[in-house]
């Protein structure tokens, strides 16, 4: 008899049934990872601080989805760097169902522009889930300063060029680009100011250290009713519920500086497309809640009902808006 050749191959119709088997064991054991998914906790991870607005709506949307789902959902806070830090964890993360990223316009359209670089691929690295919220900024000066409308504040801008202080959360947010974008739109030239988020930026709104800011709403609105800080404009698409009275920038004058920034979720690419569409359900379930919905609008925002391919399409035409905004203005981050 001869002695078998560990290195000499089987016969075809056995390796034909090794792979059928191999195959099949394999879409069983997805099969069965979907059908008891979730088994254990998940986590989303924030792109910013504790207590800023991401941090809001993941706990937010947390609380939520857990009771659909039948497990905890926890929210772990990886802030700094315009969400980068964040976005590199869950990038990195295991694509089994249990790692989301509560990104942002910064880490999934805007950030891989203004960094020199960034160790992951927004584009290549995600895949987009569900959008959460939309939300505008609200343009706020001193209320000591003499500007009281964006036409005035422009005029000043002429006659005084290079002296208006523009506060934001940081180089890179969306309180910054905005900024610039308004800058190139309404042919001024400010001081930008980066601080390490809107708190900050805010607390020297009011001291008067600076001038003006674009801002979110949930940042503002207190001071904007008690009278410390002055809203010019909104730069959505319509008039705030919570101001009424606070034209559209579109109405001042400047409808090519309307903007919104968004947050939403994303997994890792390569998580199970069944875990991704159960995310979407509860997701979006989520968001038709009267209590959600009444959140979001605390905050100054809209539900972003936009899941899957459509939320990515939003996400792409982004990328494409913000890249010509940031090669035109110049800004970057580090």
């Amino acid at each position: 008899m001869q002695n078998h050749n560990p290195g000499h191959q089987l016969p075809q119709p056995i390796q034909r049934i090794a792979l059928a088997l191999a195959v099949g064991l394999s879409m069983a054991s997805a099969s069965a990872s979907a059908d008891t998914y979730p088994a254990r906790a998940m986590t989303i991870v924030s792109a910013g601080p504790a207590g800023g607005i991401t941090d809001q709506v993941s706990r937010l949307i947390a609380s939520k989805v857990s009771k659909g789902l039948g497990q905890p959902v926890v929210v772990e806070n990886r802030p700094g760097a315009g969400g980068n830090p964040a976005a590199e964890h869950v990038a990195r993360a295991k694509p089994d169902g249990y790692t989301l990223l509560m990104g942002t316009q910064g880490t999934q359209a805007t950030n891989q522009y203004l960094y020199q670089s960034i160790s992951f691929n927004p584009e290549k690295d995600f895949v987009a889930v569900h959008g959460v919220i939309a939300l505008p900024n609200v343009l706020v000066v001193n209320a000591g300063r003499p500007y009281r409308t964006v036409k005035e504040l422009v005029a000043y801008a002429n006659e005084h060029p290079g002296t208006i202080t523009m506060a934001n959360a940081g180089n890179g947010t969306a309180t910054h680009l905005e900024a610039e974008l308004f800058q190139t739109v309404a042919g001024i030239k400010y001081v930008n100011v980066p601080y390490r988020g809107s708190p900050p930026a805010i607390n020297d709104l009011l001291g008067g250290q600076v001038d003006a800011s674009f801002d979110y709403p949930a940042t503002t609105l207190g001071h904007i009713q008690s009278g410390k800080l002055r809203a010019l404009a909104v730069t959505s698409a319509t008039r705030l519920s919570l101001l009424p009275d606070v034209p559209t920038i579109a109405e001042a004058g400047y409808p090519k500086a309307e903007s919104m920034s968004w947050i939403g979720l994303f997994f890792p690419a390569g998580t199970p497309k069944a875990m991704i569409d159960r995310w979407q359900e509860e997701v979006a379930r989520a968001l038709q809640d009267p209590a959600v919905i009444t959140s979001l609008s605390t905050m100054g925002g809209t539900p972003l009902n936009l899941g899957g391919e459509k939320f990515d399409e939003l996400v792409r035409s982004e990328r494409i808006k913000w890249k010509a905004i940031i090669e035109r203005t110049g800004a970057r981050a580090s």
